[in-house]
Protein backbone atom coordinates (compact mmCIF):
# COMPACT_ATOMS: atom_id res chain seq x y z
CA UNK A 1 0.00 0.00 0.00
CA UNK A 2 2.89 2.33 0.52
CA UNK A 3 4.48 1.93 -2.63
CA UNK A 4 0.77 2.39 -4.69
CA UNK A 5 0.41 5.54 -2.88
CA UNK A 6 4.22 6.74 -3.39
CA UNK A 7 3.88 5.90 -6.68
CA UNK A 8 0.61 8.34 -6.96
CA UNK A 9 2.50 10.99 -5.41
CA UNK A 10 5.52 10.57 -8.02
CA UNK A 11 2.82 10.99 -10.61
CA UNK A 12 1.12 13.81 -9.83
CA UNK A 13 5.00 15.51 -8.95
CA UNK A 14 5.76 15.50 -12.49
CA UNK A 15 5.84 18.30 -14.47
CA UNK A 16 2.93 18.71 -16.71
CA UNK A 17 3.37 18.66 -20.74
CA UNK A 18 2.01 21.83 -22.50
CA UNK A 19 0.07 20.59 -25.42
CA UNK A 20 -1.17 22.97 -27.71
CA UNK A 21 -4.15 22.82 -30.44
CA UNK A 22 -1.50 22.08 -33.26
CA UNK A 23 -0.24 19.24 -31.70
CA UNK A 24 -3.37 17.48 -31.00
CA UNK A 25 -4.11 18.07 -34.63
CA UNK A 26 -1.16 16.74 -36.37
CA UNK A 27 -0.50 14.03 -33.66
CA UNK A 28 2.32 15.74 -32.49
CA UNK A 29 4.57 15.12 -35.48
CA UNK A 30 6.15 19.25 -34.95
CA UNK A 31 7.96 18.22 -31.61
CA UNK A 32 9.27 14.80 -33.31
CA UNK A 33 12.65 16.95 -33.74
CA UNK A 34 12.36 19.35 -30.93
CA UNK A 35 12.84 16.39 -27.81
CA UNK A 36 15.42 17.11 -25.62
CA UNK A 37 16.34 14.83 -22.78
CA UNK A 38 14.35 15.85 -19.28
CA UNK A 39 17.28 17.62 -16.85
CA UNK A 40 16.95 18.56 -12.64
CA UNK A 41 13.31 17.85 -11.56
CA UNK A 42 11.80 16.15 -14.51
CA UNK A 43 14.21 13.94 -14.95
CA UNK A 44 14.64 13.05 -11.27
CA UNK A 45 10.99 12.81 -11.14
CA UNK A 46 11.13 9.80 -14.10
CA UNK A 47 13.83 7.79 -12.25
CA UNK A 48 11.67 7.96 -8.66
CA UNK A 49 8.61 7.03 -10.90
CA UNK A 50 10.60 3.81 -11.98
CA UNK A 51 12.12 2.62 -9.19
CA UNK A 52 8.78 2.77 -8.14
CA UNK A 53 7.19 1.14 -10.50
CA UNK A 54 9.86 -1.81 -10.26
CA UNK A 55 9.44 -2.42 -6.34
CA UNK A 56 5.69 -2.31 -7.19
CA UNK A 57 5.90 -5.04 -9.46
CA UNK A 58 8.34 -7.35 -7.69
CA UNK A 59 6.16 -6.90 -4.58
CA UNK A 60 3.27 -7.49 -6.60
CA UNK A 61 5.10 -10.87 -7.79
CA UNK A 62 6.26 -12.17 -4.53
CA UNK A 63 2.92 -11.86 -2.58
CA UNK A 64 1.15 -13.76 -5.37
CA UNK A 65 4.31 -16.37 -4.73
CA UNK A 66 3.85 -16.37 -0.97
CA UNK A 67 -0.34 -16.18 -1.49
CA UNK A 68 0.05 -19.79 -3.84
CA UNK A 69 2.40 -21.86 -1.52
Amino acid sequence: MIVSVLIIIAVMMQPAKNDNASTALSGGAADLFNKQKPRGFEAFMQKVTAVLGVIFFVLSLALVYLSSH
